[in-house]
C-alpha cells in the first residue's frame, strides 16, 4: 500500500541526515495521500542507517495504524493536526537542526533581516507559544500541534511554511514531501544567517516592508515572475 509514497518518505528522512538537519534520531518526515486520507511517517526511534521504505508506517488521519509493523513517530499527532488544518500541504518535516533549534530554545522568532529570507517567508519565522505543564502532561504532541495552529490563526501557512515550537524545535511543510524538505533546509540556513547577522550587528534592523513584499511576492504572489513558466 502507498509504495511510492513510502519510498519518497523514506528518502526524505534519509536526506535530512545527509544534509546535516538530523542528528541521531532527532527528526521525522511524513507525507499524506489526500485522496485516501492516509499518512506515511517515519517509525519511532529507528536508526537512519537501517531505515528502508518497508519500515515506514501508514496511519489514518486519526492516527490509527493501517499498515506497518513498527510504531509511528511519537510526533505523529503533531503532523496530523497540521494536515487536518492546512489542506494545501502534502508533506511535513520536523528536525532539531542546530540553528533553528537554538532560536526555538531562545524563545525567539527568526527575524527577517534580508531578501534571502524574504524569498522564502513573508516575514519573521513564527514562534509558537510554550506549552503549559498541563499540556505537557496529557496529549503532549497533539498540544504542540494545537499551539502551532493557534499561532497560525491569522497567518497563511503557505506564506510562512515553517514554525518554531518554543523550547523544542522547527517544523516545516510544503505542497509535497520534497518541498517540505527544502523548506526545512532553508529555515536552518536562515536561522544561521540571522544568528550571525546579530553577531556582526546586534542592532541590525528588520528588512524594510516594501522590500520584503517585493521579494516574497515576485516569487510567490499572484503576479509572480521569478523562474520559468511551467509548461
Amino acid at each position: 500500500m502507498l509504495e511510492r509514497l513510502r519510498k519518497e518518505i523514506c528518502e526524505v528522512n534519509l536526506e535530512l541526515v545527509r544534509r546535516g538537519l538530523v542528528f541521531q534520531t532527532w527528526g521525522n518526515a511524513s507525507g499524506i495521500d489526500r485522496k485516501k486520507g492516509l499518512v506515511v511517517i517515519k517509525p519511532s526511534g529507528v536508526s537512519y542507517a537501517k531505515m528502508r521504505p518497508k519500515h515506514m508506517v501508514i496511519v489514518d488521519i486519526e492516527g490509527n495504524v493501517v499498515e506497518g509493523e513498527l510504531k509511528p513517530s511519537v510526533d505523529t499527532p503533531t503532523h496530523l493536526a497540521l494536515y487536518k488544518a492546512f489542506s494545501e500541504i502534502g508533506g511535513i518535516v520536523h528536525t532539531h537542526s542546530h540553528y533553528a533549534t537554538c532560536w526555538a530554545q531562545a524563545r525567539r522568532p527568526i527575524p527577517c533581516f534580508g531578501t534571502t529570507h524574504a524569498d522564502y517567508c513573508h516575514g519573521e519565522i513564527p514562534l509558537a507559544d510554550a506549552l503549559t505543564e498541563a499540556e505537557v502532561a496529557e496529549n503532549y504532541e497533539a498540544n504542540i500541534g494545537a499551539l502551532i495552529l493557534r499561532r497560525y490563526a491569522s497567518l497563511d501557512p503557505m506564506a510562512y511554511p515553517g514554525v518554531l515550537a518554543a523550547g523544542h524545535g522547527p517544523f516545516a511543510w510544503g505542497r509535497t514531501p520534497a518541498e517540505s524538505l527544502e523548506n526545512a533546509a532553508v529555515m536552518e540556513e536562515l536561522a544561521r544567517m540571522a544568528a550571525n547577522t546579530l553577531v556582526i550587528n546586534p542592532d541590525a534592523p528588520a528588512l524594510e516592508g516594501y522590500l520584503l513584499d517585493k521579494h516574497f511576492l515576485r516569487k510567490h504572489g499572484a503576479g509572480a515572475y521569478y523562474g520559468q513558466k511551467k509548461s
